[in-house]
C-alpha cells in the first residue's frame, strides 16, 4: 500500500486504487487524533466537488470524524473550494476538508485541507497528520449508524454555496453586473463552481454546466489547450465582451477575451496589481510564486510596492498573506487572492473583481491589458508538462542540480536560480524552468518571452534536450 503522501496542495491518487473508502477512513482517523491533540472540541467543513464518488467519499469522511465527536457541518451538494473555505472562517470551524482533485484527470480523487482563517492547512500540519496515519487500521463502516449521528447533531447537512453566495452579495454590485450579464460567458469545466455565478448573476451564459464525472474527457484544469470548445462558443455568440473559466473546484482562473482569445494567469496577476493599485489607489506587497512573470516585478515598481517571490504551492502565498500587508497574492496555475478577501484561491471572486471594472471603467479587457503593457512591455508565457520515465526524471533533476544546463539552443543561460525547481534566464525578460509537479507524474517546463512563439519555441528546444538527457 502507497503512504498517503501531500503535494503542494493536498492529497491526490486514482479512485479505486489509492482513493479508497478505506484509505480515507484511515486518513479521517489521522485527522481527528490530530484535530483533538490540537483543538479538543472541533468543528469540521467538509465538501466534495462533482467527481465520481464524492458523495459516498465525503459521508465516510463525515462518519468517521463524527463517531469521534467532532461536529460536522456536511454541504448538501457538491461545492466549490473557496464555498468550503469561506464556511471555515465563517462559521468558525477548526478545519475544512474538500474531497477534489482539483484540475486533475478524471480517474483521480483527493483530499484537500483548509485552515481555520480559510485557506490551505500549514506544512507542520499537514507533515503531522501524515505521520498519525495506522495503514494497519480497519474500520468496519456498517458498525457506524449514521442515523445516530444525526440524531446527536454531530452531522449537519447545509448549503455552502449559499454562504458563499450570500457573501457575494455583500461585496459586488449586482445590479451592475446584471446589465451586462447577457455579455459575459462562463465555463465552470464541468466543475463545482457551476451554479454559483448563475445563481448569483442570472442571464450569464454558461456551457458545461451539469455533472459529468469524465469532464468532457478533458481535465478541468483551464489551460488555452483545454478551452478551445469555449472559444469557440464565444467567437459563434458574438456579443461576448468577456469569458471566464474556472477549473473542477473553482479556485483557478484563466479569462478569455471578447473574440475567444485566451487570458492566462499571469495577465490577470496583473490586471489585479493594476486595479487595485491603478485604480483603487490601494497599497500593499505583491507576493507571487517563483514561476510567475517577471513582469510583476516591473509593473509593482511603476506603483512603488514591494514584491516578495516564494516557492510554488499556494499555500506559501497563503502563509505570508497572513503575517503581512499584501494587495495581490497569486500563481502561475491561476490561484489568486487579494486584500480584503480571504487568504485562498478563489477563481470566482478575481473574475468578479475583473468584470465590475470592466463596468466601472467601460472598457474592454484587452483595453486594461494594453494599458499594462505600456507599463511593463509586451510578453507571452507557455508551459508544457512531459510525461517521461523516473530515470529520465531524475538524470535531468541531477543535470540541473550539477548546473550542466548553460545553453538551450540558441538561447545562453546568463544566469539562473534554484528557489523551487530550476529557472534559466536568457536576458531580464526571457527564461525557462525546469520542475517536478509536487502533485502529478510529470516534469513541468515554463517560458516566458516577448511572443507565444518565441515562448513555445524556447519548450520545444528545452523538450528535444531533456528527452535526449
Amino acid at each position: 500500500m502507497k503512504k498517503i503522501k501531500f503535494g503542494t496542495d493536498g492529497w491526490r491518487a486514482l479512485i479505486a486504487r489509492d482513493f479508497t473508502s478505506e484509505n480515507l477512513v484511515r486518513l479521517s482517523l489521522a485527522v481527528s487524533t490530530w484535530l483533538q491533540t490540537k483543538h479538543g472540541e472541533a468543528k469540521v467543513v467538509i465538501g466534495y466537488d462533482c467527481r465520481f464518488g464524492g458523495e459516498m467519499f465525503s459521508m465516510d469522511v463525515a462518519k468517521t470524524l463524527a463517531a469521534r465527536g467532532i461536529k460536522i457541518i456536511l454541504s448538501d451538494g457538491f461545492t466549490s473550494t473557496p464555498a468550503v473555505s469561506f464556511a471555515v472562517r465563517e462559521l468558525k470551524a477548526q478545519l475544512g476538508i474538500v474531497i477534489t482533485a482539483s484540475h486533475n484527470p478524471y480517474n483521480y480523487n483527493g483530499f484537500k485541507l483548509k485552515s481555520s482563517y480559510g485557506g490551505p492547512l500549514f506544512d507542520d500540519d499537514i507533515r503531522d497528520i501524515e505521520n498519525l496515519v495506522n495503514y494497519e487500521n480497519q474500520v468496519d463502516m456498517d458498525l457506524i449508524k449514521t442515523k445516530v449521528l444525526f440524531e446527536k447533531a454531530l452531522i449537519e447537512i447545509i448549503s455552502l454555496d449559499e454562504i458563499y453566495i450570500n457573501h457575494l452579495k455583500s461585496n459586488f454590485n449586482i445590479e451592475l453586473l446584471k446589465k451586462s450579464a447577457s455579455q459575459v460567458a462562463y465555463d465552470p469545466m464541468y466543475g463545482s463552481g457551476q451554479n454559483i455565478l448563475p445563481a448569483f448573476i442570472p442571464g450569464i451564459n454558461v456551457i458545461h454546466k451539469k455533472q459529468d464525472f469524465f469532464f468532457g474527457n478533458i481535465a478541468p484544469e483551464p489551460l488555452e489547450k483545454n478551452l478551445t470548445e469555449f472559444s469557440k462558443y464565444i467567437k459563434k455568440k458574438a456579443n461576448i465582451k468577456l469569458g471566464i473559466a474556472v477549473d473542477g473546484d473553482a479556485d483557478r482562473i484563466a479569462l478569455m477575451d471578447g473574440e475567444g482569445n485566451y487570458i492566462d494567469s499571469h495577465h490577470i496577476i496583473l490586471l489585479l496589481i493594476h486595479y487595485l493599485a491603478g485604480f483603487k489607489k490601494e497599497k500593499g506587497i505583491i507576493v507571487t510564486g517563483f514561476s510567475s512573470t517577471v513582469k510583476v516585478e516591473k509593473l509593482a515598481e511603476y506603483y512603488h510596492l514591494p514584491v516578495e517571490r516564494v516557492k510554488i504551492g499556494f499555500k506559501q502565498i497563503a502563509q505570508y498573506m497572513l503575517k503581512n500587508d499584501v494587495l495581490v497574492g497569486g500563481e502561475e496555475s491561476g490561484g489568486i487572492s487579494v486584500k480584503g478577501h480571504m487568504p485562498e484561491r478563489d477563481g470566482i471572486w478575481m473574475a468578479l473583481l475583473i468584470w465590475e471594472w470592466m463596468e466601472e471603467t467601460g472598457k474592454s479587457v484587452n483595453e486594461l491589458i494594453n494599458e499594462i503593457y505600456k507599463l511593463t512591455g509586451k510578453f507571452a508565457f507557455s508551459r508544457s508538462d512531459l510525461t517521461i520515465d523516473k530515470e529520465l526524471k531524475g538524470r535531468v533533476l541531477t543535470n540541473c542540480l550539477k548546473n550542466k544546463y548553460t545553453q538551450f539552443g540558441e538561447y545562453m543561460v546568463i544566469k539562473n536560480d534554484d528557489m523551487d525547481g530550476y529557472k534559466y534566464f536568457f536576458d531580464e525578460n526571457t527564461w525557462l524552468m525546469i520542475r517536478p509537479s509536487g502533485t502529478e507524474p510529470v516534469l513541468r517546463t515554463y517560458a516566458e518571452a516577448e511572443t507565444s512563439e518565441e515562448a513555445n519555441k524556447i519548450l520545444k528546444i528545452a523538450e528535444d534536450i531533456i528527452r535526449n538527457s
